[in-house]
């Protein structure tokens, strides 16, 4: 009975709008017309989808907004939604924006911008990976999600996907904790 339950709402949302998670706001207003309403289930949306199976909550709203946006584009890698996917740098700067939080375009730029995660200090979700041969020669980038995995975009053309962070790589640089006080 639940799982019909389930479709039947997911249903209802994709024909309000929100198939792709394309507009999910008028979508879930379309079901109840009351702005509290739609705040209250997107919140919470985004705290379930930033919490990872192992259980582990994202720090505050903008990182789980960032944390459910770059899981909801778990699809092809690449320069964009025009091009069906992201890369790395790109997933990363439009997750934050989702989440109202201006991040440069490019790995390096979005590392030097911090604030970084000192050596030591527990990670959190939604948390900048950097890996690189120096960290003035910074050429990756990915999403802590909790756990000792992360949002990656590998490589135009290849999927967006949940793997291993790599923390003990010789490449990792260190973390950014992004933050409203860290929009330039």
């Amino acid at each position: 009975m639940i799982t019909r339950a389930v479709c039947a709402a997911a249903r209802l949302l994709c024909a309000n709008g929100a198939r792709h998670g394309k507009d999910l706001r008028k979508a879930v207003f379309a079901y109840n017309h009351s702005t509290a309403y739609v705040d209250h289930v997107l919140r919470t949306a985004a705290q379930y989808a930033a919490t990872d199976p192992g259980g582990y909550p994202a720090p505050n709203p903008a990182a789980a907004t960032a944390v459910a946006y770059a899981y909801a584009r778990q699809l092809w890698g690449g320069d964009g939604p025009a091009e069906g996917g992201f890369d790395c740098s790109g997933l990363t700067q439009a997750a934050y924006a989702a989440a109202r939080i201006r991040l440069p375009r490019v790995a390096q730029d979005q590392y030097d911008a911090g604030p970084h995660v000192p050596a030591g200090i527990p990670l959190l979700p939604g948390n900048l990976l950097f890996f690189g041969t120096s960290p003035h020669h910074i050429t990756h980038v990915g999403i802590y999600t909790g756990g000792g995995n992360m949002i990656n975009a590998p490589r135009p053309h290849t999927r967006v996907r949940q793997e291993p962070a790599r923390l003990t790589s010789p490449n990792y640089r260190g973390a950014t904790r992004p933050s409203t006080g860290a929009v330039r």
